[in-house]
This record gives structure tokens, sequence and C-alpha cells, in this order.
């Protein structure tokens, strides 16, 4: 099957037989029918057809390698920089077209997928079975352009000890058991946004596992359905009210829920494992593939395109009630007008210094990429700041669809008009910055932009360690060394003539 609709993907999520637990009940099968997804699904739908735009036809797609029919742009394997943004022009239709608010949408683990089939020899150096198991999956997304979800952190109780020493042993997903069919998992894990709505699970480590015998259980990468017998997903409160796009503009559109995944007793075909009970190389999946650059790629992409709304939006508010010839409104918009900037410039430089990695594929540059994923969670968190202190009390005066439409629109008219826009316009437009700052919706944006990557200080530390300063110290080194020898040579017993 090529690159697949928006009615193909929604066909195959409400056949498949999905186990969730949502608001206090369980259902299994009918995903596409749970109010709490309604929505999202149909955004999703709405990316699949964007693949069959006549003008997006090349942008988006491609000729599959093997079959010859379009397959998704996200799936190439770059050979040269040209494919690195031919890739990224692709995901910037995505990111676009939600306004980056999506963090699963498909091209972000095709990126991981595709590269890690790259790198199949990395894999098969526990066993040759293993190579060719991620090359064959890899194939499998890509030509029946599956969604994907993935799971990576474990539920520690105890933030302070190891997975393995957990007061139970099954806290965390671990292998229970081989047999001749397979590997079974028990336990559970974090954190699968999109989860009931994806086709596929990608079960992938995530932080540092020692590598201690007790440790080897917990060590593992593998995909499945998500539908498989005895996999159950248990979300959180959906913020997807049933309300209208004009009461939640985000909300109603771009939920995307997340849910803890729970195993019992699962099993997983040994030609759907990539890992097994292999600390070392779960510590080196996501580097050792280049796994990590692409998936960045893919985030910085969508970055940009949050950033880029949040300057639409700031810059309507703005002129919507004549604030902007103030001196501190426009030392605000100018901090967002330089973020847009700075994310440009770290994704043009990842670009134009991209480079063919040890398995031949071409792969932007991990610096820049490294520096927006530390910077921006950080500076995100800006941004709600920014359109609080701008929309002040009218974020607070925001009558609902149906008093805006209702008895109340001549009040809503007369009283919450703006210097350039009429009320109704001013509730919709405050509405949207509402729930862009305020609201639950906003709230678990911020969030999740945070540890979007893990822990910052932890991430800090890490490009602390990695970063090469040696060039900068020896520069700084030479001058001090400079100033060494004026000194000698000013304190030097003067030269007899």
């Amino acid at each position: 099957m090529p690159a697949r609709t928006g009615r193909e993907y929604i066909e195959a999520i409400s056949a498949a037989e999905i186990t969730v637990e949502i608001h206090g009940e369980r259902t299994t099968g009918k995903v596409a029918e749970i109010p709490a997804f309604k929505n999202l699904i149909q955004t999703y739908a709405a990316l699949y057809d964007l693949q069959h735009e006549p003008g997006l036809r090349d942008v988006m797609t491609y000729d599959s390698p093997t079959t010859g029919e379009r397959v998704g742009m996200s799936f190439l394997q770059p050979r040269t920089a040209e494919d690195v943004v031919r890739r990224r022009l692709m995901m910037e239709v995505w990111a676009r077209s939600s306004n980056g608010m999506l963090g699963r949408t498909g091209d972000y683990l095709n990126a991981a997928i595709m590269a890690m089939a790259g790198a199949a020899d990395w894999f098969a150096q526990a066993d040759p079975q293993y190579g060719s198991n991620i090359r064959n999956y890899y194939e499998r997304v890509r030509e029946h352009d599956l969604l994907l979800t993935h799971t990576l952190i474990t539920p520690q109780a105890n933030r302070s000890k190891a997975v393995s020493q957990q007061a139970e042993p099954f806290l965390a997903a671990r292998i229970v058991e081989e047999n001749d069919n397979g590997v079974v998992i028990r336990g559970a894990r974090m954190l699968a946004t999109i989860g009931p709505i994806a086709d596929e699970l990608v079960v992938m480590p995530s932080t540092v596992i020692r590598g201690g015998a007790d440790d080897a259980p917990y060590a593992f990468a593998l995909a499945i359905p998500t539908d498989t017998a005895g996999l159950r997903f248990l979300c959180r409160e959906s913020f997807d009210l049933g309300r209208s796009s004009f009461d939640h503009p985000l909300a109603s559109r771009y939920e995307e829920i997340d849910a803890i995944v729970i195993f019992d007793d699962v099993l997983v075909p040994y030609e759907r494992c990539f890992v097994l009970r292999n600390p070392e190389l779960c510590n080196g999946i996501y580097s050792e593939t280049s796994a990590a650059a692409h998936m960045t790629h893919q985030v910085v992409t969508r970055t940009q395109a949050k950033t880029e709304y949040m300057l639409g939006l700031v810059s309507l508010l703005t002129e919507a009630i004549g604030i902007e010839g103030f001196q501190h409104v426009q030392e605000k918009t100018s901090e967002v007008i330089i973020a847009v900037e700075i994310v440009k410039a770290l994704l043009r430089a990842a670009e134009a210094d991209a480079a063919e990695n040890q398995w031949g594929l071409a792969t932007p540059a991990w610096a820049p990429l490294n520096a927006c994923r530390n910077w921006y969670p950080r500076f995100s968190q800006r941004f709600p700041e920014i359109l609080r202190q701008l929309g002040a009390s009218g974020l607070m005066a925001l009558p609902t669809e149906a008093d805006a439409f209702g008895p109340g629109r001549e009040d809503v008219e007369r009283y919450l008009q703006g210097a350039a826009i009429d009320g109704i316009d001013r509730v919709r437009l405050f509405r949207l910055a509402w729930d862009t700052c305020l609201s639950a919706f906003a709230g678990r944006q911020s969030l999740y932009e945070y540890f979007f990557f893990g822990d910052p200080v932890r991430m800090a530390g890490a490009l602390v360690a990695s970063y090469d300063r040696d060039p900068y110290k020896a520069r700084v080194s030479a001058l001090l060394a400079d100033d060494e020898l004026a000194i000698e040579m000013l304190h030097a017993e003067p030269v007899e003539p």
C-alpha cells in the first residue's frame, strides 16, 4: 500500500482492537468512536491527506525503492545534503499545518526507524537476525505508511534507585521469559503520546541502563501492533472537552493524548525484536545509529513552525488592542522574533554541515541541533509568559461561543471590541491566546516541551561533557603564553651592547 489517505488511516484505526482505559471506561476496539479521540483522529487524517495534494506530491512523497509506488518522504534514507533538505521540506508541511502543536506526527519516529535501518549492521553485532529485523520493520512501516508512537520511560516509584532495584520487579516492563514463539514482556512503560490512535508501538530504551545481570531483563528494543493481546493504554484525562473550535481552538484540534502502557504478559515475536538483554547496545541505540540527529532534525523543524506561530499570535494580539507602540511590548515581541531567527539559523546550519555517517546516510550536523534541543525547552517557557503579560485581564474576560453568538452578542460587540478588531473577532483571538498560554492544553504543552528530550539539567551536563572545547581552550592558553613571554622579556636582564 503506498502513502495512505486520511480515510485509509481512519479505517485502519477503527478496525484495530486496541484496548484503552480513559475516563473510567475500558474499551477494546472502535477507538475512533471514543469522544476524546475523535477530533485528534480527524487532525491526523488531514495530515495524511496532504500527501495527496497535487501541488505537494513531490514534496510529500517519493518512489519506493522496492515497489516504485509513492511513499512518505519522511522514510527517505538521505544520501546527499539535498536529500536532508527534501526531508525537512516535507516535515515543514506537517509542522506548519498543525502550528507545531503535534509532537508525534508520523515523521518523528519514521526518522528514527529510517536511521536505525540504515545502521542495521550495528544491531547485527549481537545477532545478525536483529539487523535483518530492523531493515524488514522499516520496509514494512514505509510500505504500509503506519503511524508509530513509542514508549521510553520506566515508571520508577523510587527515583533514587535503578529500575532493577524497585520494590516490584515488574513495576517497569521487563522480560519475563523467552520461548519458541518469542519474548514475553510484563510491567509498564511511559509515556506513549497518541498511543491509542497509533498503528504500532515502538518500545525503546531512554535513559542509560546499568550493565549488571539484574538490569539485562529491562534492556530491549522491539515493536508491536497497538492491538497486540495483553497490551493496554491507561490514558490521562483528555483536555478536549468536546467544545467547539471557537471555545477551545487548540485543544479541539491538537489534543494528543498521553498514556501509560501496560504489558500483561505480551508475547513479542522474535522477528519484531531489535535488541534483547543487552544494556550496552541499548545505551548506544540513538547516538551510534544517528537516530538522535534525524529525530532532532524533525523536532527542530516542528519547533520552527511553533515559534513562527507564537510570533504571529503575539503580533495579531498587540495590533488588535493597539499596544504595539509601547516600548515594553516591542521588547517582548522582539524576544519572539529573535527566537524565530535562532531556530532558523540552527536548522540551516545543521543542514549546511550535513555529512555522511559511518553507515552511508547523509546526516544533519549534530552540534547545532543539540544546541537547539538544549536551548528551546527552556526558552519556550517564555512564550506563555509573554502572552499572559500582553493579554493581561483580557485573557479572563472571555465569553464562550454560546454567549458571543447568543443573547450576549450585542454586549460582546460593544464592550469587547479592540482598537482594530470587532468584539466577536477579539474574543476569538483572545480565546486562541488563552488556549496557548493558560488552559489545561497550554499547561501540558509547556510541560511537554520542557521535558521533551529529558531532564534539561542532565541534558546540559551531557552537552558539556560531549562538546569539544579543546580548540577554544588552546586559543586562550596561547594568549596566556604570549603574556608570560612578554613578562619574561620585561624582566630580563638588559643585554650589553
